[in-house]
């Protein structure tokens, strides 16, 4: 009989949680050995516990996120697979987990089925892609959104949420003669010449939430 899948649960929702938990204890032969809270606890309990699948949620409050977590889980020796389970399928998460190492990138409106199938598929090194995401990774191989760096995605967020130039550079902790050379990157990236026009151009291409 196969022994069922060590699994690594990572998210910052104690109700999510339980529920995961409750969920997961249904499929059988999936063995949670363990939950975590933050990226810092997974990166610890996946080294102490050595799960075969850490299951990581992308947006964890304080701390590392879920990418940084999963870059530090799947750069140690001996690593467990990382199949993030989240509610975003922007293109920025989707390229920056992916880039970290994530094995597959589920959505959390899929059927518990194919959660299960997916922690399966993680535990053999395969990949699995919710279909949205998928299509949103074919979309981008044939036509690549513009690269923007972290700092840009940062000022991006800021600027969709109507901040001002002397604001964004308070929150990010930047002078505004640096706010305003990114902004004249991402205008460019994006082929826009305003702030709305930025933040729409964004929005259509799936670059920020």
């Amino acid at each position: 009989m196969t022994p069922p899948v060590r699994l690594l649960v990572c998210d910052d929702h104690a109700v999510v949680r339980a529920g995961l938990l409750a969920l997961l204890a249904s499929a059988g032969d999936i063995e949670v050995v363990g939950e975590a809270s933050s990226g810092e606890e997974a990166v610890a309990l996946a080294a102490k516990l050595r799960p075969q699948v850490v299951l990581m949620d992308l947006q964890l409050g304080e701390g590392i996120d879920g990418v940084e977590a999963t870059r530090r889980i799947s750069g140690a020796p001996g690593a467990p697979h990382v199949l993030v389970l989240t509610t975003y399928d922007t293109d920025a998460d989707i390229t920056r987990a992916i880039g970290a190492g994530a094995t597959g990138y589920l959505l959390k409106a899929e059927r518990p089925e194919e959660l299960f199938a997916a922690v399966h598929a993680a535990a053999q090194g395969r990949t699995t892609l919710s279909p949205p995401v998928a299509s949103r990774v074919m979309a981008q191989m044939r036509a690549p959104a513009p690269q923007l760096t972290d700092r840009e995605q940062d000022i991006l967020a800021q600027l969709a949420q109507g901040l001002g130039n002397r604001e964004i550079a308070r929150a990010l902790f930047i002078s505004e003669a640096t706010v305003k050379t990114h902004l004249g990157r991402i205008y460019d990236k994006l082929g826009v010449d305003t702030r709305a026009g930025a933040v729409a151009a964004a929005k259509e291409r799936r670059l920020i939430r």
